[in-house]
C-alpha cells in the first residue's frame, strides 16, 4: 500500500496538507483497504488530512492533473458498507481534522458543522443551549454527523422528518471540477458572516434558484462532490419526556397503530425492533443477548411522548390519552417496562450514541446489514421473505435483527435486517456475503427500493433503471468530468 505512489506526487500532496498530515505506513492504511466483512477490497496509496476547503480544492486540482482517485472519509472505523474502500487504488481524504462546530443558532434551530464532528460532541454543545440533535438509531461513537446526513440515515423522530433530505439543509460543496459551491440559502449573496449579520440562517436547502444540489450529493458516496460543511436542522429539547413500549407478536398490528398515531403526529421517537435487535441494544455480550432475546416479544414498538416549554405536562397528558385510545382500538397494550429495560433506561439509550463496543458488534464481533425503503404495510411481508431466504441458506432465523423506522411522518419506512458472524472466520464472512446477495435479490424482485446501494445492491438497483443510469452519468460528467472522486462506485464505472 503506498508503494505505487510516486515521490513527486507524494511531495505535492505534502505541500498541500503538510508533512504531518500525510500518512502512508501500511498499518495505518490497512483499515481503509477493506470493510468490516472483507467484501470490499482496495489499495489505499496514502491518507491525507485536509484542514479546510482551500486544501480540499487543491487536492481535487492535483487529482485532475495526475489522475488520482480521491476517496472521502468522514467517520472513523469500523467501516461496514464499502463506500470508503477505494475501487482499485485511491488516496483517502480523511476529514477527521475538519471538526469545527461552526455555529449553533438557538433561534433558528440550526447548527453548521464540518465533516469531522461526531454526534456526542454536537449533542453536548446543542443541549447546553436547550436543543437536541435529530439522531439515527445508536450511531457508533466514531460516526460523523455530516456523514450520517449525507447517507440519509433515518432519524428516530418521524414527525420532524418532512423531506428525505432532513435533517441536512445547506452545504458547501467542492465538485470534481475543483469549483466551490454553496447550496440553498447559503449560496448568498455574501459570506456566512455577512448573512448572519442580516439575520439569515442557512435553513432553506433549495437553491440557488429552483435547483437542489444537496439532493444530488446525498447518497452519492462522495462520487459527485466533497462536502466541507453543512447546516443541520435541530429541535427544541423537551421539558418532559416519557418512553413507552408496545410488545406484540403481530407486526401488522404494530404497523396499523403506527399509521394511526403518526397521522396525528403523536409521539416523538418512534421505532419497531424485533426481539433479537432489542436484545443487542440492551445487553453487552453474546450470552446475555441470547438470554434476553428469549424473553422479548417477537416485535416491540418503542415511542416517546414529549412536552416542551409551554404546559409540558398537559401536552404529555393529552397525548397519552390519545395514544392509549388508538392502542385499545388496535388490541394492543402499552407498557412502561419490558424484560431488561424501563422506559427511563430506554430513553437514556436512544438519546445517545452507542457505547463501545458498538451494539451491532456485541453478539459475534462482525455483522452485515440489508436495508431498503418500503411502506410500513409491506414490512410483515418483507420480514417473512428475508426470514425464509436466510433460513433456506443456513442462517438461524431467530438470530436476525430487524429494525423498522417510519420516515416522512409515516409515509414510508426504512427496513433493516442484521446478520451476525465472527470476523476472524473468513468462511463465515464469505457465507454472509452469499446470503445477503440472495436476500437482496429476493427483496429487490419484490419491490424493495435501494436508495443507498452498496456493492452488489448497486447492480440490482441500477439494472432496473437504465434511464436513471444515463442521467446520473451525465451529471457525473458535469460535476466530476475527470472521474477523480471515489471512482467506480454506484453506476460510475469509467476508469476502473
Amino acid at each position: 500500500m503506498g508503494e505505487n505512489l510516486s515521490k513527486e506526487i507524494k511531495k505535492r500532496l505534502q505541500d498541500i496538507v503538510g508533512e504531518d498530515f500525510l500518512v502512508d505506513d501500511p498499518e495505518s492504511l490497512r483499515e481503509f483497504a477493506s470493510n468490516l466483512s472483507g467484501s470490499a477490497q482496495g489499495t489505499p496509496l496514502c491518507l491525507v488530512r485536509p484542514r479546510g476547503a482551500v486544501e480540499v480544492q487543491s487536492l481535487v486540482d492535483l487529482a485532475r492533473e495526475t489522475g488520482l482517485n480521491l476517496v472521502p472519509v468522514s467517520s472513523g472505523p469500523p467501516h461496514v458498507r464499502g463506500g470508503t474502500v477505494p475501487q482499485g487504488e485511491g488516496v483517502i481524504v480523511d476529514f477527521s481534522h475538519m471538526d469545527n462546530i461552526v455555529r449553533v443558532d438557538r433561534r433558528n434551530k440550526v447548527a453548521i458543522v464540518e465533516p469531522g464532528v461526531r454526534f456526542q460532541r454536537l449533542k453536548e454543545e446543542v443541549e447546553a443551549k436547550g436543543m437536541r440533535v435529530l439522531m439515527p438509531l445508536l450511531p457508533r461513537a466514531t460516526k460523523s454527523v455530516l456523514g450520517s446526513c449525507l447517507e440519509r440515515e433515518p432519524m428516530l423522530i418521524p414527525k420532524y422528518h418532512w423531506d428525505m433530505t432532513d435533517p441536512m439543509l445547506c452545504a458547501e460543496l467542492i465538485f470534481g471540477t475543483g469549483d466551490l459551491f454553496r447550496t440553498g440559502s447559503a449560496a448568498g449573496p455574501g459570506s456566512l458572516a455577512e448573512q448572519w449579520s442580516k439575520g439569515l440562517a442557512q435553513k432553506n436547502p433549495m437553491g440557488p434558484a429552483q435547483t437542489d444540489f444537496g439532493r444530488l450529493v446525498q447518497g452519492s458516496q462522495g462520487t459527485l462532490a466533497m462536502v466541507t460543511w453543512a447546516s443541520i436542522k435541530l429541535e427544541v429539547l423537551p421539558e418532559v419526556q416519557k418512553f413507552y413500549f408496545i410488545p406484540d407478536a403481530n407486526l401488522g398490528r404494530l404497523v396499523e397503530f403506527s399509521y394511526r398515531a403518526l397521522r396525528r403526529k403523536l409521539g416523538d421517537e418512534f421505532l419497531i425492533l424485533n426481539g433479537f435487535e432489542l436484545a443487542t441494544i440492551l445487553a453487552n455480550n453474546h450470552e446475555r443477548i441470547k438470554e434476553l432475546a428469549s424473553h422479548q416479544a417477537p416485535f416491540t414498538l418503542i415511542f416517546s411522548i414529549s412536552g416542551y416549554q409551554y404546559y409540558p405536562e398537559k401536552k404529555v397528558a393529552y397525548q397519552e390519552k390519545d395514544i392509549a385510545d388508538i392502542a385499545q382500538d388496535c388490541g394492543l397494550v402499552i407498557k412502561r417496562e419490558i424484560p431488561g429495560a424501563s422506559g427511563k433506561l430506554m430513553g437514556e439509550i436512544l438519546r445517545n450514541p452507542s457505547p463501545e463496543p458498538y451494539y451491532r458488534q456485541r453478539f459475534r464481533g462482525g455483522f452485515r446489514e440489508l436495508f431498503f425503503l418500503t411502506t410500513m404495510d409491506r414490512a410483515p411481508f418483507f420480514s417473512s421473505l428475508v426470514g425464509e431466504t436466510i433460513s433456506r441458506l443456513g442462517y438461524p432465523q431467530e438470530e436476525v435483527g430487524i429494525y423498522l423506522q417510519p420516515i416522512q411522518q409515516g409515509r414510508a419506512c426504512h427496513l433493516e435486517f442484521h446478520l451476525y458472524y465472527d470476523p476472524a472466520d473468513s468462511s463465515s464472512g464469505q457465507k454472509m456475503e452469499e446470503i445477503l446477495s440472495e436476500a437482496g435479490a429476493a427483496v429487490a424482485e419484490a419491490g424493495a427500493f435501494f436508495s443507498r446501494p452498496y456493492g452488489s445492491w448497486a447492480e440490482l438497483a441500477y439494472a432496473r433503471c437504465p434511464d436513471t443510469v444515463m442521467a446520473l452519468k451525465r451529471i457525473k460528467k458535469i460535476m466530476d468530468p475527470a472521474g477523480v472522486l471515489n471512482r467506480g462506485k454506484l453506476c460510475f464505472t469509467e476508469g476502473v
